[in-house]
């Protein structure tokens, strides 16, 4: 009887760590930790924005403070936050009122302030000229106030955001309310970086009933540029207007501007002569210039006049025109007195129809004549 015979393990039957029960299990606990979400600390807490209608804060710390260093003036304080407009969510005391409107008084000087601390420092510090140094001032004066209005909404403790509800309606509300404003504004600052207008320029101007004049440029503001006339009408013409419009400009590359003077002498006058003493009566005009000298043309023959152009330059034509055409006429009035020139009178030539009517109105005449001179002689 034949025994069988145990089969030896060899070491290739050896078994597997990694199909081992006991490996079976470790190999699931680790791919349950290799799953299993990282562990975080404690999830802080979402900050708690403002409600829409809270707008201003920081009163009561006012208060306490206040009353810490003075008891009546704590409990004033006290007493002013308690006359109050309340609702479910909204709370307005009059301590609040008043610091709002305190905020906005101190943001308001302070702005104020540096818009002219700014202006004088433009003016003091720099080597701009007239122009650049009104632009720059118009510039600083948009940041200030512009860095002001932030800054007072922040100190008040407004939340911008709780404006969102109303941006769109407030917005084009304020579109359509503010945009000539706006379009003034940018073509002021459009005017002055081009130079083509700019404060002390003469242009030429429309009064009311439509009568062309002239003005000086005084000031370029905000909205509108000012222009003052000689008789010292004011006139406020919107920026958007002098840069879309067509704009007579006398003094934009130069400030010298020819003026005309109109003369008549008689037929029978000299013309050589009356010309040399219109050229003569320009030059002693004070405000006129040597260079460009006066010349004079002719103009046409009139009905009772050959009539004169004199034409002489002014470089200051803001100090006026008219008067230097005065000047001229009265020191040709003079010349042409010492020289026997006629400045002739309108002659008329009336020449009447032979008619019924004019015959009966003569033989009046002569009847009437007649009577006045039989009168005439009858007295002694």
């Amino acid at each position: 009887m034949t025994a069988a015979a145990t089969p030896q393990a060899s070491p290739t039957d050896a078994v597997d760590p990694a199909t081992a029960p006991g490996a079976a299990a470790d190999g699931a606990v680790g791919e349950a930790a290799s799953v299993a979400p990282p562990t975080t600390g404690p999830t802080p807490e979402p900050t708690p924005e403002p409600t829409p209608t809270e707008v201003v804060e920081g009163t009561g710390d006012l208060v306490e403070g206040v009353s810490q260093q003075s008891e009546t003036a704590g409990a004033f304080l006290q007493y002013l936050d308690t006359l109050a407009l309340e609702t479910s969510q909204f709370r307005v005391s009059v301590l609040d009122a008043l610091l709002v409107i305190g905020v906005i008084l101190l943001v308001i000087t302070v702005a104020w302030l540096l818009s002219r601390l700014s202006g004088n420092a433009v003016d003091r510090f720099t080597r701009f000229d007239k122009t650049q140094k009104l632009l720059a001032e118009k510039i600083s004066t948009i940041v200030i106030w512009g860095a002001a209005f932030f800054i007072g909404i922040d100190l008040i403790g407004i939340d911008l955001t709780t404006l969102a509800f109303f941006g769109g309606a407030f917005g084009l509300a304020i579109g359509f309310g503010l945009q000539k404003t706006f379009g003034n504004l940018i073509a002021g600052i459009i005017l002055l970086m081009d130079k083509s207008i700019k404060p002390g320029d003469v242009i030429a101007v429309a009064d009311t009933v439509g009568n062309e004049t002239f003005g000086e440029i005084r000031k370029i503001g905000i909205r509108a540029v000012s222009v003052t006339t000689r008789d010292r009408r004011e006139y406020l013409i919107p920026n958007e207007n002098l840069m879309i419009n067509q704009v007579e400009n006398w003094s934009y590359s130069s400030k010298e501007v020819r003026m005309q003077v109109n003369v008549g002498v008689s037929y029978s006058a000299d013309m050589d002569q009356a010309e040399q003493l219109m050229l003569e009566a320009a030059r002693s005009t004070k405000r006129v210039l040597t260079t460009p000298p006066p010349e004079v043309w002719m103009a046409e023959y009139g009905d009772s006049s050959v009539n004169f152009i004199v034409h002489c330059w002014i470089r200051d034509p803001e100090l006026g025109v008219g008067n230097v055409r005065s000047d001229v006429l009265k020191n040709l009035w003079k010349l042409f007195r010492q020289h026997d020139v006629e400045i002739p009178f309108p002659q008329r030539d009336i020449n009447l129809r032979d008619n019924e009517q004019l015959r009966a109105l003569l033989g009046a005449i002569d009847g009437r004549v007649a009577t006045d001179e039989r009168q005439t002689g009858d007295q002694p």
